[in-house]
């Protein structure tokens, strides 16, 4: 007596659940129960692709009627979207922001990773506390490094030793940023790219070869520090990058002992700036101790509840929500 012939509904639902949904196309390839399924492994590392389709072709063995089951694994070339944080100038707080907006965005849900692209000044991985963790390798990509906060990250301070000066020239600067942009981010979806301040090499090969899909320009509201933002912000819609909105970083300073508010570095100079310029305005984030304390240590105040980290949360969300419509476009 023959064995009767699989199901093949049955087999589909078994290859679906086996697989988190990613098999399609399963047929018999013959009457003797030679089975054939296509995985689709976007998205997944190297190491995860085997252990997949190991656990499919075992579920469909297990059926009744299949004898063999051929597996063709397709991925399709992923896409991330790149959002970079850019300043005219140094000492505005780029770096603070751009990892607490990483932070911020993923407790929001973003499949976000982060890249410090200053590549002769790089202070994320202090800001992330992850100075001592070194990225390893999958064939010829890196492979982001993990932290407490969900945010994997590249940054060139992982790879050199500290203190050590990164004294690289304009085309080697440019080489180093593709390796950490190209490398094997597994889920990620969204990329947070600190840029480092000013219009220069790598800035220019970072939209040039990898194309953000926006910027976020921070800036204090001193008007030196303005007239440098508007320079970035020139550079970047010179090539057509869309500019996601302004910062006001530095706005403000809280007296810790009679409560009393002053702007060293004046008021409102960048949302007036960004109306100026017909640019959206995400928020302001203040001078305040306790951001510059926690950053320091390492724990960006996006990533707990405290009053710190607000200011965060809120521009996190207007860039999120950005996000969200330029997916419906």
């Amino acid at each position: 007596m023959t064995d009767p012939a699989p199901d093949i509904a049955r087999l589909t639902a078994t290859a679906a659940e086996a697989s988190a949904g990613r098999t399609s196309g399963l047929r018999l390839l013959d009457d003797t129960g030679l089975l054939a399924v296509v995985l689709d492994v976007t998205g997944l590392a190297t190491d995860e692709r085997q252990p997949l389709e190991d656990r499919v072709r075992a579920a469909l063995l297990n059926e009744a009627g299949v004898r063999e089951v051929r597996v063709a694994m397709t991925a399709e070339k992923k896409t991330l979207t790149i959002i970079a944080v850019g300043s005219g100038k140094g000492g505005v707080g780029k770096s603070t922001l751009a990892a607490n907006l990483a932070v911020a965005l993923r407790r929001l849900g973003v499949k976000v990773g982060l890249v410090d692209a200053d590549i002769h000044g790089p202070s994320l991985p202090r800001l992330m506390d992850s100075e001592d963790a070194k990225p390893a390798s999958r064939g010829s990509k890196l492979v982001p490094v993990d932290n407490a906060y969900g945010v994997p990250m590249l940054s060139t301070g992982q790879i050199a030793a500290p203190g050590q000066a990164i004294a690289w020239r304009g085309p080697m600067a440019g080489r180093a940023l593709e390796q950490l942009v190209d490398a094997s981010w597994g889920a990620v979806d969204t990329l947070v790219v600190d840029l480092p301040p000013g219009t220069g090499d790598v800035q220019l090969t970072m939209i040039q070869k990898h194309k953000p899909a926006g910027a976020v320009i921070v800036s204090t509201p001193q008007d030196l520090a303005l007239m440098d933002a508007a320079r970035a912000v020139s550079l970047f819609e010179q090539v057509e990058v869309p500019i996601i909105g302004l910062v006001e970083n530095m706005a403000g300073y809280v007296c810790p002992h009679c409560g009393g508010v002053s702007d060293p570095f004046g008021s409102g100079g960048a949302e007036t700036a960004a109306k100026e310029m017909g640019l959206d305005f995400l928020g302001r984030v203040p001078l305040a101790m306790g951001i510059r304390l926690a950053s320091d240590g390492g724990v960006p105040p996006a990533a707990g509840t405290d009053p710190q980290g607000e200011p965060f949360h809120a521009i996190a969300a207007r860039v999120a929500a950005w996000l969200e419509a330029r997916k419906g476009r």
